[in-house]
């Protein structure tokens, strides 16, 4: 995985934080959802990265 591509995760993993802070805040439950599954998705290729990265 490229630098950029870790850059991006990691920012998508922020961009969920944010989503779901927001949407707790507003009780915005689809917000809220939406922010956790970008968080997950990002944690996940995040780990898959640095399980390969590991692997090498």
């Amino acid at each position: 995985m490229s630098i950029g591509d870790k850059a991006k995760d990691a920012v998508q993993k922020a961009a969920g934080h944010v989503e779901e802070a927001v949407g707790k805040k507003t009780d915005d439950a689809e917000l809220t959802a939406q922010g956790q599954k970008d968080k997950a998705m990002s944690e996940d290729r995040l780990e898959t990265e640095r399980a390969k990265d590991g692997s090498n």
